[in-house]
């Protein structure tokens, strides 16, 4: 088995403690990604970089970035001057204050990195860890990522610390600003204890392996249809309204969970009785031998 490779090593620092540590990926990409090919043969297409103004291609190494100020005015940057604004500590997460954990709207979580240790690092590693876990709180952070600086929050999970990157407040879509339609009415208390009853009969645990990625599998099907010759039709798409009366629907959406679950409980009698039978007969078999 191969052991993942770390994305990045370097240290978390809080007060006068410096923890070295390793980050690794905590999800992994399984999307189904396509090329794009001529319609005509199938021939794969590249893609190159071309001068706007000749048309001629362009090698990487030749190309520098650029940003265009508000005055229009085009300003060339090297990759050694864009570095400077990353500041003299880029391999240094630094905790900066830690916040109770139900605090964080999880709109602000971005992408999830598993935090391993760098030798040395055990001690101060399992402390932070447990006094993340006692104390409820996330560690609110910055460090430098690849090109840029990142706001980072630090949470246990497990037995384990993941380090999320954050999106700041600006990057975040003010729900006042949103064309929210008024309610002409409030809910009435019957339409409430539909709903909330309809939520309960719904409820369960959480388990995260019991949601599949249905599309990826779909389209790899329809890949194998098509790799064996099948003619492949779209589907009509199925539309849903909203209900003219949605008292009725929410009664109508109780009324098929309680038939569902009243023919799931007979399924089940049935079975165990039929195991029950089958036991019974082993039993006499056994006692006639």
């Amino acid at each position: 088995m191969t052991r993942p490779r770390s994305l990045w090593n370097g240290t978390i620092a809080f007060g006068e403690v410096a923890i070295p540590v390793k980050l690794f990926a905590a999800t992994e990409d399984h999307r189904i990604h396509f090329r794009e090919v001529r319609l005509s043969d199938g021939c794969r297409i590249e893609h190159r970089l071309l001068g706007a103004d000749s048309g001629r291609a362009i090698r990487r190494e030749n190309t520098q970035r650029a940003y265009e100020t508000s005055g229009g005015k085009q300003v060339i940057l090297t990759d050694e001057e864009i570095a400077a604004a990353r500041g003299s500590r880029p391999k240094v997460i630094e905790l900066e204050h830690f916040v109770a954990v139900e605090q964080i709207d999880p709109v602000y979580y971005d992408k999830p990195y598993l935090v391993g240790t760098q030798d040395g690092g055990e001690r101060g590693y399992r402390v932070l860890l447990a006094a993340l876990e006692r104390s409820g709180k996330v560690g609110i952070g910055r460090f430098v990522l690849r090109t840029r600086e990142q706001l980072v929050a630090l949470r246990p999970r497990g037995r384990a610390l993941v380090l999320h990157t954050m999106r700041f407040a600006d990057e975040v879509v003010d729900r006042r600003d949103l064309r929210v339609p008024p309610l002409r009415r409030e809910p009435s208390a019957k339409e409430v204890e539909m709903a909330q009853r309809l939520v309960d009969t719904l409820a369960t645990g959480w388990r995260a392996a019991k949601h599949r990625d249905r599309y990826t599998a779909d389209v790899l099907a329809l890949i194998r249809r098509k790799a064996k010759g099948e003619e492949i039709e779209a589907p009509e798409p199925e539309e849903r309204e909203a209900p003219d009366d949605l008292s009725a629907a929410l009664e109508a959406s109780l009324s098929g969970r309680r038939r569902r679950r009243a023919r799931g409980a007979q399924h089940r009698r049935r079975t165990a009785g039929r195991a029950r039978s089958r036991g019974n007969g082993h039993g006499r078999r056994r006692a006639a031998r």
